[in-house]
């Protein structure tokens, strides 16, 4: 097939290779130019694992190529993904939709053939009425060009391997949904002959899926965190006791590991969005839980500042910090709210020199926090420091020797943020060590 992608950030980006490699001849479409030049050259403008592999052996191939016209894209191809951003709207829980808006407005006038544009961006429920509404008043082609719904469940650092072996595919239509169906059925017949569950449903649940999913995984992250909480004053051990109810069937391990939480531009995005949404429809009261399940990830970052203002003795001012971790999470450069980066504003903030330091996100991170102390690696970050904090799971943070390490800093105290580091050996190595959730 020929499709299009319009928008090529992370989302986008990632999906025009994935259809590529599925074997679709491909052309991306972003207004940022600069975007469009990096992708040309084979390259992303961000990490994530075995992208840049994808795009160099596809743009090479001509199988996937990138444009930064409209026009273009609505001439290359009959179906049309847009996966363009929907942020948090600034002061607000809302979705912001204009540049969702805006990308439909300036597509539809170049439509002027049958066409589908399956729209893959997290929305609002409510959504794709305005957007059929838009394109049968500005595309030539009118009512002739079908909406589809298809929600994008990706994890960042696992991307490649969700949209090739997605774990299931939604696709959402209005009462005319044939063609449309048709023709995604195509796009995506090698993952449907995989075995792939696949729902066809309405535009509304299609809409839900994304939103309430993120919502749900936010829950259980939060509940195991609370639980954290209770077990500190109990002394009890969280992840001792993750593991017990992680062997139920209902309830299940996966996504169930306590720590610092939850941060990205998906999961605090769309569970604030979502509650919002509620709030619009009159359903507020359905969802208030969710309020607390923001409030819970939100005083894990306040306990590790409390933490270690408590090894200090009382007082930060003036004390070195060691922080290891900038991303949001591991195998990825993303610090969208990275609660990471939120504990080292917050201690910095209450005057601790604070040291930052992680594998792939140290260039957005001095941009977004300038006033922060950076290093290359975690050794050198932990030079001197009175405390070191583990708050992103990097595996390269797991290799570094304790018992070396406990020479270089000025003492040898360390809070795991994550839960993954070896204690048995920090300890051995001569270190304090205090886990979230753990005696």
């Amino acid at each position: 097939m020929k499709l299009t992608v319009i928008g090529c950030g992370y989302l986008g980006a990632t999906h025009a290779a994935c259809m590529a490699e599925l074997g679709h001849d491909v052309l991306g479409m972003d207004a940022d130019l600069d975007k469009v030049h990096i992708l040309n050259s084979g390259r992303a403008p961000f990490f994530e694992p075995g992208l840049d592999d994808l795009l160099a052996e596809h743009t090479a191939s001509g199988r996937l190529t990138f444009t930064g016209s409209y026009a273009e894209a609505a001439q290359f191809g009959d179906l049309h993904f847009v996966g363009v951003g929907t942020p948090q709207r600034a002061g607000e829980n809302a979705y912001d939709l204009s540049h969702l808006f805006s990308a439909v407005r300036r597509l539809a006038p170049h439509l002027h053939r049958p066409a589908v544009v399956a729209v893959k961006s997290t929305v609002p429920v409510g959504t794709a009425p305005r957007v059929a509404e838009i394109i049968e008043e500005a595309a030539p082609a009118g009512g002739k060009v079908q909406v589809a719904w298809n929600p994008e469940f990706l994890r960042e650092s696992f991307a490649i391997e969700d949209t090739l072996r997605p774990d299931r595919l939604v696709l959402g239509f209005d009462a005319e949904r044939s063609w449309g169906e048709v023709l995604l059925r195509q796009c995506f017949e090698t993952i449907i002959e995989a075995g792939t569950p696949t729902i066809v449903t309405d535009w509304a649940t299609a809409e839900l899926a994304k939103a309430s999913a993120n919502s749900f995984l936010a829950t259980k992250i939060s509940f195991i965190n609370a639980m954290a909480e209770v077990c500190e004053v109990a002394g009890a051990d969280v992840g001792e006791l993750a593991e017990i109810l992680g062997h139920d069937v209902r309830i299940g391990r996966s996504g169930m590991r306590p720590g610092l939480g939850f941060g990205g531009g998906c999961l605090p995005k769309d569970l604030r969005g979502f509650l919002a949404r509620a709030g619009e429809l009159g359903a507020d009261r359905a969802v208030t839980f969710l309020r607390e399940v923001d409030a819970i990830n939100g005083r894990r970052r306040d306990r590790v500042v409390d933490l270690a203002r408590e090894q200090l003795g009382g007082e930060l001012v003036g004390r070195r910090i060691a922080v290891w971790g900038a991303a949001f999470k591991p195998n990825t450069d993303d610090i969208r709210d990275s609660p990471a980066l939120a504990v080292a504003q917050r201690l910095h903030d209450l005057g601790a020199a604070v040291t930052v330091t992680d594998p792939k996100a140290l260039d957005h991170a001095r941009k977004v926090h300038p006033e922060l102390g950076y290093a290359d690696d975690p050794v050198a970050a932990a030079e001197g420091a009175d405390l070191l904090l583990h708050l992103t799971e990097w595996p390269q943070f797991g290799h570094v020797d304790p018992e070396q390490l406990a020479r270089r800093v000025a003492d040898a105290a360390v809070i795991d943020g994550r839960g993954t580091l070896d204690l048995d050996a920090w300890r051995e190595a001569g270190w304090s060590v205090r886990v979230l959730g753990r005696v």
